[in-house]
């Protein structure tokens, strides 16, 4: 997983305007680097321009994912990652980034015509937020939480599957015991016909 870029923009009403941006271009060869970043602006101001306000989408475009959310006060994000990044880590990332910045700068800051008007605008927050959403795990609290459900669902699971022997059966087991009176029985054998049910729908 790699976040390859993050860059914000302002939709204006005839063209978007780059306004900042951060990229972490170390996987690409030091001769491409410049046209790689040029490459990722040109994208990032091609779908800004082309989607509507407000918005939220995600662009494939070769290998690479161009997340982009943009406002209804029209201030835009582009983040450009792999196609392994979650892309709701990086929509959440995206509208963290435009919260800290429209709260540091003012939109008569920010609303700008050209990009020459935007050179002036320095925010070193998107070099941090580019470096610790580098692992979505750590950065992302509920990406971090999920992962550790999924991983404890399938501990359960095997832990089940080697508890019983081998051609042992649970449905046999259930018959069997002597610790489940008959109606927790009744009651386990109608959930597994009810489960068996779904799995045919």
């Amino acid at each position: 997983m790699k976040l390859f870029a993050l860059a914000l923009f302002y939709k204006g009403p005839a063209a978007a305007c780059f306004l900042t941006g951060s990229f972490d271009l170390q996987s690409f060869s030091f001769f491409q680097r410049s046209s790689v970043r040029q490459f990722m602006v040109f994208t990032g101001k091609l779908i800004v321009e082309r989607s509507s306000i407000p918005t939220r989408a995600t662009v494939k475009e070769q290998d690479y994912m161009c997340h982009v959310y943009i406002r209804s006060d029209s201030l835009s994000g582009l983040a450009v990652t792999d196609a392994d990044y979650p892309g709701k880590v990086a929509h959440n990332l995206l509208s963290r980034l435009l919260n800290d910045f429209s709260s540091q700068f003012s939109s008569s800051v920010w609303k700008v015509q050209t990009e020459a008007q935007a050179q002036s605008i320095d925010f070193p927050a998107l070099s941090e937020y580019l470096r610790r959403y580098q692992d979505p795990k750590t950065a992302d609290a509920m990406t971090r939480v999920q992962e550790e459900l999924d991983e404890t669902k399938v501990i359960l699971h095997n832990t089940i599957q080697a508890v019983l022997e081998r051609g042992e059966k649970l449905d046999d087991l259930v018959e069997r015991s002597e610790g489940l009176n008959a109606q927790s029985k009744m009651f386990y054998r109608q959930a597994r016909r009810m489960n068996r049910c779904c799995t045919w729908l």
